[in-house]
Order: C-alpha cells, then structure tokens, then sequence
C-alpha cells in the first residue's frame, strides 16, 4: 500500500505537469464547417441544408396560396448544440417549408426513401435527434433520407391542415424528382416522431383528397401522387383515430367514434412506443393500429415497449430519454429502430430497386378484394 504522503507528491507533481503542458499549448482553432441560416433578401427564404451534402429543395414555388406572404422572407432561427460544434438540435421560424434530400451510394442504393418528420410539440422542430442522426443510420442500409422542415403551430399555422399539407406535398415533391435521385417512385415513405407523427398518420389517409385538391394546371406536381409507400408512427400524438374526451381531463383520449374511411389502399404501417411509462401515446399508436386492423389492412406491425418515457419527459428513476436514435439507452425501447429495419426487410424495400415489393402486392390484393 502507498504511503499517503508519497501519493499527495505524486498527485501534485502530475498537476503540476498538467498545468505546465496546457500553458504551453497552442490555442484551439474553433469549429469550422458549421451550418448557418440563410440571409434575409427581398426573395423568399432560402433553407439551408443542415447537414453537409444536403439538397434542399422548397415544397411550394413562390408566390403560392401555401406561403404567408407576409412572413416567407424570414429567416429561420436554429438552436444549436452547446457542445457539439455544428449541430443543430432544432429548428423555428420555418416559413419557407423545404425538403433536404440525402442520396446513398449506387452500389448500396435499394431505391427506398424515408421521409423523417421530427417532432417537438408543434412548438418546435427537432432536427437533430429525429432526423439527422437518422441519415447515416438508414445511409447502412441502402436507404436514402430526406428531412422536412414544416411549419409550425408556434409560428402561427395550423398543425392539422398547414403542416399536414407540407408532409403531403414532400411525398409528391420526393416522387416527382424520383428519377434524376436514382430513386423507386413505388419505395417512398414517410416516419414521424410524436408531433411528426400527426402528420406522417394523417398523410397514409387523405392522399387522394390532396391530390384532388392540388390537380390544377398551374401546380407543377399535378398528377404526382402523394400517397406514402409506408408510414412510421413513433411514439405519436393523436391520430385521426383518436379524440379528446370533452367531458375528462386534458389528457384524457377516447377512439374516435366517427373515424375517417380507411383507403383500401391505405400503406403499410409500423408503430413503436414505450408502454405504462409514455401511456397516453401508447394509447394514440394503439388506435391507429387497431383502426388498420380491424380494416384488414396488410402489414401492421406495433412495439408497445413495458418501460420507456416519451422524448422530453424528465425520468425520476435516472434513465435516459428513449427518442430517436439514443442507443445509449440500455433499454429495450432503445432497439427499435432495428425492428424498423427488419420491417423494411421483411415488405421488400431492402432488395434491389425496381422490383416489386411484397407491400406493394399485398395492397394489390387487398384493395382488389370485395368488401
């Protein structure tokens, strides 16, 4: 055992060579490369991409009735991350909706996109942990990524129907320019995490209305259709299948007594949440779930996970929150986003592009069934 006065030298003399070496030290240079918002002009906004290599392309051309005039020209605000140079953890201020589109290589290239709608209680965007960590996780797997940026309660516009119509319209943007991203028009997709998951839901339903609604000439995406190949609904807010009991508490929920018509076409759809510790949204991604099935709609698949807490929640047990990618989370919630991918395997959109996917038959054949 060392003697005590032996070990005081050893520590004093270790920070002394400490100290020594950092005052000679050169100084750090800072952070390069870090994404910034665009300039204000006398154009409309013009979104940057957040993550290098990005092509961001604005969902509607200017002057459209989507836009508020009054406000596209404002620049949106990003908050960063205070110890991570470069990353931005959210995005408000959003007026100028766009699509940032992330290719893959050729030779890992199966043609599927997933189009990542981040949460953040209409309030807020965040980017950086449902979305962007997401493009090098699907990059592994063949799987091209497009982030969306869509307007925002907080900044004025509605959740139901503004941010829903960006959600829609990034599916017909994403497919029209299908061919010149090497992509399989017949692959795309869209997941929305909580808040995002108001609009993925809603966007695997109404697709024909929108299309109808937006079949004019002057539309320069006319006759694409803005139905999702498949949809992800993680952890979500409530769906179309879900109302707010008037007679309970805020929080309480009920299944829709006059759900919206189910399209005998409706995609394949894939849920995960955490159980009794994020119930409510468990209760959200169960009705949705129960709505698909009781339609005998193909290729349902639902995780309610026993133990988890919703993104944002504080956790009294010391845990770590259980959104996005946070693999550091040692519990099973944690993996989903591997049951994701053995979802994506088992329906055919890992295999090479242009072959026709098991979803695609299966809604083929049950959309071709009496009823």
């Amino acid at each position: 055992m060392r003697h005590p006065l032996l070990a005081l030298l050893c520590s004093t003399t270790i920070a002394a060579a400490a100290s020594a070496q950092t005052s000679t030290l050169p100084p750090l240079p800072a952070p390069i490369g870090v994404p910034r918002p665009g300039p204000v002009t006398d154009a409309p906004y013009a979104p940057q991409p957040i993550l290098p290599g990005g092509v961001v392309v604005p969902l509607y051309p200017p002057g459209s009735s989507f836009l508020n005039a009054r406000r596209v020209r404002e620049a949106e605000v990003y908050n960063v991350s205070q110890t991570v140079p470069g990353r931005i953890n959210s995005i408000v201020n959003i007026h100028n909706p766009s699509i940032e589109f992330h290719p893959v290589e050729r030779y890992l290239n199966t043609g599927t996109t997933v189009i990542l709608v981040a949460g953040g209680g209409h309030n807020t965007l965040n980017v950086g942990s449902e979305a962007a960590d997401f493009v090098p996780f699907f990059y592994q797997y063949g799987v091209n990524t497009v982030i969306l940026r869509n307007r925002l309660r907080r900044d004025g516009y509605s959740a139901e129907t503004d941010a829903v119509y960006d959600a829609q319209q990034a599916i017909r943007v994403v497919r029209a320019y299908a061919k010149q991203w090497n992509l399989d028009p017949n692959r795309i997709g869209i997941i929305g995490f909580s808040a995002g998951a108001e609009l993925s839901a809603p966007s695997a339903l109404a697709f024909d209305e929108f299309d109808r609604k937006n079949a004019g000439a002057s539309d320069p995406f006319a006759g694409v259709s803005a139905r999702p190949d498949f949809v992800g609904i993680i952890y979500p807010g409530p769906t179309p299948f879900s109302v707010r009991n008037p007679t309970g508490p805020s929080t309480s929920w009920a299944r829709n007594p006059s759900p919206p018509p189910i399209p005998r076409n409706a995609p394949p759809a894939f849920m995960a949440t955490a159980g009794s510790g994020d119930r409510i949204h468990a209760l959200w991604a169960m009705d949705y779930a129960y709505a698909m099935l009781d339609a005998g709609v193909p290729n349902v698949e639902i995780h309610v996970y026993g133990n988890g807490r919703h993104p944002g929640d504080s956790l009294s047990d010391g845990g770590r929150m259980n959104g996005g990618l946070s693999a550091a989370n040692t519990r099973p919630m944690s993996t989903w986003p591997a049951r994701f991918i053995d979802w994506l395997r088992d329906l055919g959109f890992l295999q090479k592009p242009g072959v026709e996917t098991k979803a695609a038959r299966d809604v083929a054949a049950f959309a071709n069934q009496p009823h």
